[in-house]
């Protein structure tokens, strides 16, 4: 490949990135694709906009036309070799007359990773991967990991004092960060499929756990709600269960949690599912996040409680940590903190973010990245 020819790669590629950054399609991965006629000339761009319909490769060369033929198609994910509720995108793009297939990065799914390439390439056109590939890979990291573990991306926000408190002597817990910080949670939210809390939380500040922002959703339903609740000790007159028929709420239980609690709540709207409890009598983390995962869930944004939190963390199952630090000195004595665990041994075995990005947020610091989990020797 020559130079100008990679450096429009590249420039192509990053078109087709912000196509996909534009897509919602859970729970299947955001995708874009850019087609350009072989001087360059973009001719067509598209993304992938819900599950169910046509893929983004699909989607751009059928507004190429006949545009398309002898150009290039660059396209952020490898393109899908299998049936599924769409014909193959191979089959499209063999179809469209294209010589050239510039991929992102191949597909992560063990059954089906190189396929897609291999079948273009035994047809005889030009086929280049990993353009952009890191960026390429972020793009995908939450439905990566749905793909290849059978559970669901976790991140984990959790938003304390300079003392690492959440709540005053009194328990007021509303609101420790600022306005600012109020509406990234809300950006975090409409990127997730699922918000959950524990009892704890959906109890002491009886939140709704919607996206009320419209423009975030484009169109769609807030994320499900989840409660962690092993007793179903959620109120019937909660906000998040007063408002089940609007938004999707599932609330994960202990199989032996009371039946008639579990019929008030199916006649609210919310669902139950009765899931496997630890030796500690709470609601087994793995196995929820399972059932989850079976469900369509993709990707779950955890905020709170301190329990929770502190399970997932035990368990290395938090894979994304948003924090959001206040000014704030609110007193640690007896005050409950952001996660409920034993904890490390020493800082070096500490859960941590590698790479962390910081921002300021109002008057809060923001800091978020990828977790890390340092391996005992």
């Amino acid at each position: 490949m020559t130079d100008p020819e990679h450096q429009l790669d590249l420039q192509m590629m990053r078109l087709a990135i912000e196509q996909a950054n534009l897509a919602r399609p859970s729970p299947n991965p955001p995708v874009g694709a850019i087609v350009t006629q072989p001087d360059g000339e973009v001719v067509a761009k598209a993304h992938h906009i819900e599950a169910g319909h046509e893929h983004a490769e699909s989607v751009a060369l059928g507004e190429a036309g006949e545009a398309a033929k002898g150009g290039t198609l660059y396209v952020t994910l490898e393109p899908c070799n299998h049936e599924g509720q769409t014909m193959p995108c191979v089959d499209t793009i063999l179809k469209a007359g294209v010589k050239r297939v510039v991929i992102g990065c191949l597909d992560p799914n063990p059954h089906v990773t190189g396929g897609g390439a291999a079948r273009l390439e035994g047809a005889g056109l030009d086929v280049v991967v990993g353009v952009a590939a890191p960026q390429n890979r972020a793009l995908i990291a939450r439905w990566s990991k749905f793909i290849t573990t059978g559970t669901p991306q976790v991140s984990l926000k959790l938003a304390l004092s300079l003392d690492g408190r959440i709540a005053t002597r009194s328990g007021a817990s509303k609101w420790v960060t600022g306005p600012e910080a109020r509406v990234k949670v809300q950006q975090l939210r409409s990127q997730h499929d699922a918000v959950a809390v524990g009892i704890g939380t959906a109890m002491a500040d009886d939140p709704r756990l919607t996206v009320r922002d419209e423009a975030l959703l484009a169109g769609r339903t807030s994320p499900v709600r989840i409660i962690f609740d092993t007793q179903l000790r959620l109120p019937i007159s909660s906000r998040v269960v007063e408002t089940a028929g609007d938004v999707p709420t599932w609330v994960c239980a202990g199989e032996d949690a009371p039946e008639e609690a579990e019929h008030a709540l199916a006649d609210k709207g919310c669902s139950v599912l009765r899931l496997m409890k630890t030796a500690e009598g709470r609601v087994d983390v793995a196995s929820a996040l399972t059932q989850l995962a079976e469900e369509g869930i993709v990707s779950m944004l955890v905020e709170g409680g301190a329990e929770l939190a502190g399970s997932l963390l035990a368990g290395k199952r938090a894979d994304e940590l948003h924090g959001f630090i206040a000014p704030l000195l609110l007193g640690p004595r007896g005050r409950p903190g952001a996660v409920d665990w034993a904890g490390p041994e020493t800082p070096t075995d500490a859960p941590q973010i590698l790479d962390p990005t910081w921002e300021v947020c109002g008057r809060d610091a923001y800091v978020f990245g990828p977790v890390s989990y340092p391996e005992k020797e």
